[in-house]
């Protein structure tokens, strides 16, 4: 049986998904679409992934682990902002 990863490890799992499977620091994503025609906002999306993966970086770095909760609303989010990415074709699912 596998042995399941500590906080710190699991959320630094999910930060290293969400920059291998999103373009987050790629400029492309963070326009405004074309007339208008985007479903919600991936400009506002990709910002608030941004600094929510710069936070948990920092938080991380400086040694702090996050709870559970903390790991779940993170996981959470980054699902819910994927799925706008996939809406407005900027993303593959």
């Amino acid at each position: 049986m596998a042995k399941k990863p500590d906080r710190r490890t699991a959320m630094q799992l999910i930060i290293e998904q969400v920059k291998q499977e999103l373009p987050i620091y790629d400029p492309d994503t963070f326009v405004c679409g074309p007339d208008n025609s985007c479903i919600g906002c991936p400009k506002k999306l990709m910002e608030l992934l941004e600094s929510e993966v710069s936070y948990w970086e920092c938080v991380l770095e400086r040694g702090d682990s996050p709870d559970f909760d903390d790991i779940s609303r993170f996981g959470k989010m980054c699902r819910n902002i994927k799925r706008g990415l996939v809406r407005n074709n900027i993303v593959t699912a």
